[in-house]
């Protein structure tokens, strides 16, 4: 099969700019989650798929799971191609929902616009141009490559699934996890959307609780025949914050992963200025590290957080959990997709490429969490921080999209040939 690799890159080379205007326009529609109405952008790409002669499931995810979910609209893809008897099923995963742009933009997100930079070439801008729509395309192209070798004579066994989802912003739970759950795909192993030249082999947790102080409401003239929900919960935010701390010395062994964090991003409470809250709630963000997986990170909250209202005399609080996302962790058999990754890149892309975690969550853990060896890889420049991802001026750099997808293309050849 690695004699057909000239075939294969000098596809990719001619079909380029075919690709980047494929990516164009799936950043020109916009698909912020939330509100999560993401079925126009599942539809545009499912057309854009089927004019470059792919077949495309279209699984349409029930109304009252989407609503469960916080969302509007999803619809998942699912692009299969077998080369062959036997050989593993390999199962490609991007998202093309994308948080709101918020402020401070400085071209139009939903432009795709196309700038030349001095030093790194053609640069696209808009969001979700590298989380991840760009590995929309970076998958598409390699399974272009392979189809287009096949037909000139390679012999590949196995198959290659394009797995494209609609909602990793909310948690994933109606993508990746629904197709799995229906049992709509069965993949040996899985790369999901990459956003730098590092391959990704494991990632943090997450748990989000909303915590909420109940105490009762009062004139604000006669304080003291009520009970301040406010000041309760200072007492357990005092708390939460003290056993932050405490998290900041649980360090991973994993590189490209420090320690837990904690952090209270949302509060909301009181009546009026002349009333004595009656209740105040807030939400916790707790990042788990690789080696906290299976540990109760929610039942430690809870813990610390009844351990400060019982210091508060006729308060009460709850605690309710709104997502939790487990660590990805490095299955074995993963080294077979991460031995190639790493020497194809480190070739094409002239530098060294690490093996390591990051410190935020993707929807990569759902087939982890199936016994599916799973990494991350796609286009991005060295860092995310230098794509943008998730801030203003999210950007892509055009050769970076061109070597991803060779390397996406060769390590596939090599593990289907």
């Amino acid at each position: 099969m690695m004699s057909h690799v000239p075939t294969l890159l000098s596809f990719l080379d001619g079909q380029h700019d075919r690709q980047v205007e494929f990516l164009r326009e799936l950043v020109r529609v916009p698909s912020d989650n939330p509100p999560g109405d993401c079925e126009a952008i599942a539809r545009r790409a499912q057309s854009l798929l089927q004019d470059l002669g792919l077949e495309v499931e279209a699984h349409v995810v029930p109304t009252e799971l989407v609503q469960a979910n916080g969302m509007r609209s999803a619809v998942n893809l699912i692009v299969r191609h077998r080369f062959g008897p036997g050989g593993p099923v390999i199962a490609l995963n991007a998202h093309g929902d994308v948080v709101p742009p918020g402020e401070g933009w400085r071209r139009d997100p939903y432009g795709g616009d196309i700038e030349h930079d001095a030093q790194h070439g053609p640069v696209m801008y808009g969001r979700g141009v590298a989380v991840s729509k760009s590995d929309f395309a970076t998958y598409t192209w390699a399974l272009l490559a392979l189809r287009e070798a096949q037909r000139q004579g390679a012999a590949m066994h196995g198959a290659v699934e394009l797995h494209f989802t609609f909602d990793e912003e909310a948690g994933g739970e109606i993508g990746p996890r629904w197709l799995l759950d229906q049992g709509l795909s069965s993949p040996d192993y899985a790369v999901s959307a990459g956003f730098g030249y590092a391959v990704t082999s494991a990632h943090n947790g997450c748990l989000h609780v909303e915590v909420s102080v109940q105490g009762r409401q009062a004139h604000a003239a006669m304080p003291e025949t009520g009970l301040d929900a406010l000041e309760a919960a200072t007492q357990v935010l005092q708390a939460l914050y003290a056993f932050r701390a405490e998290l900041a010395g649980r360090r991973s062994g994993t590189p490209g992963i420090g320690a837990p964090t904690l952090n209270v991003g949302l509060i909301h409470g009181g009546i009026n200025t002349n009333v004595v809250p009656d209740r105040v709630t807030f939400r916790v963000d707790r990042r788990m590290i690789p080696e906290e997986a299976g540990h109760d990170a929610e039942a430690e909250l809870r813990g610390i957080v009844e351990a400060a209202i019982a210091r508060r005399p006729g308060c009460a609080a709850t605690v309710r959990r709104i997502m939790l996302a487990q660590p990805l962790t490095q299955l074995p058999g993963a080294e077979r997709l991460i031995e190639p990754l790493r020497r194809h890149a480190a070739r094409i892309m002239q530098a060294d490429i690490p093996v390591q975690g990051v410190p935020l969550y993707t929807d990569a853990r759902h087939y982890t969490q199936r016994g599916i060896p799973t990494v991350l890889y796609g286009a991005g420049p060295r860092t995310l921080v230098e794509a943008g991802g998730h801030n203003a001026d999210e950007n892509l750099r055009l050769e970076d999209l061109r070597k991803a997808t060779q390397v996406v293309t060769l390590t596939l050849a090599e593990l289907l040939g």
